[in-house]
């Protein structure tokens, strides 16, 4: 029986394994130049993300400590110093500018937004928000309900709607969710979408029956379908 030709037999023959040597050794020499270009591409590659990678880290560290100062004026609701910095800090815009690639600076960007919207700016408040990119099931949803809140206060209710939608849809709960579907629905209502609010409070009252939003969905569902009723 013949032995089955694998392609590898020269991993067994010495002879074998000098012929694929040399065979690889003249394929070099007749491209000495685009072997070394791409190995020296790769090279640089490599070199380039590791280095960007190690900046980004350091650069982090320092966008946190410029961050935190920041936080704590926009906690004492001080939003210029906050926003602009008190001579010794930044101030959020500057971190969220300045540092826009790291996790620091994108969560400025978070504070930013909301420091604004307190400040009554709103359309700047939804920029902020709006660059703000997060994994986490808190804050992205917030941030999403943030825009809902500054659409509401320029009475841009179908935008608001919008944005209430995706904070409600963003990784659904019994903590957080019941409260967004609330704004959605109060959103609709503004919007002269009164089939869609219903929606809204039926989803708190299925989904979420225990949660407290659901007492006042009950509330605002029947007030809401009288209304039309009368209407």
């Amino acid at each position: 029986m013949s032995k089955k030709n694998t392609g590898l037999e020269f991993l067994e023959d010495p002879d074998a394994l000098e012929g694929k040597m040399e065979e690889v050794g003249y394929f070099f020499q007749q491209n000495r130049n685009i072997v070394l270009a791409v190995v020296g591409g790769i090279a640089l590659l490599l070199i380039g993300f590791f280095g960007y990678r190690f900046y980004v880290s350091s650069q982090d560290e320092t966008a946190q400590a410029e961050l935190f100062p920041s936080v704590y004026q926009l906690e004492a609701d001080s939003l210029k110093k906050a926003l602009n910095g008190d001579g010794r800090a930044p101030g959020l815009l500057a971190v969220a500018d300045n540092y826009g690639a790291t996790d620091a600076g994108n969560l400025a960007e978070f504070y930013a937004g909301m420091a604004l919207l307190k400040d009554g700016k709103y359309d700047e408040a939804i920029a902020h928000l709006e660059d703000f990119k997060s994994s986490d099931l808190l804050v992205q949803a917030r941030a999403y309900a943030l825009v809902g809140d500054a659409y509401m206060e320029k009475k841009s209710y179908a935008e608001a709607a919008d944005a209430y939608q995706k904070a409600a849809d963003y990784k659904p709960n019994k903590f957080f969710t019941p409260a967004y579907l609330l704004k959605l629905a109060t959103a609709h209502e503004q919007a002269k979408q009164n089939d869609k609010a219903i929606d809204a409070y039926n989803e708190i009252i299925e989904k979420y029956a225990q949660s407290a939003e659901a007492v006042s969905a009950k509330k605002y569902k029947s007030l809401l379908e009288a209304t039309v009723g009368e209407s």
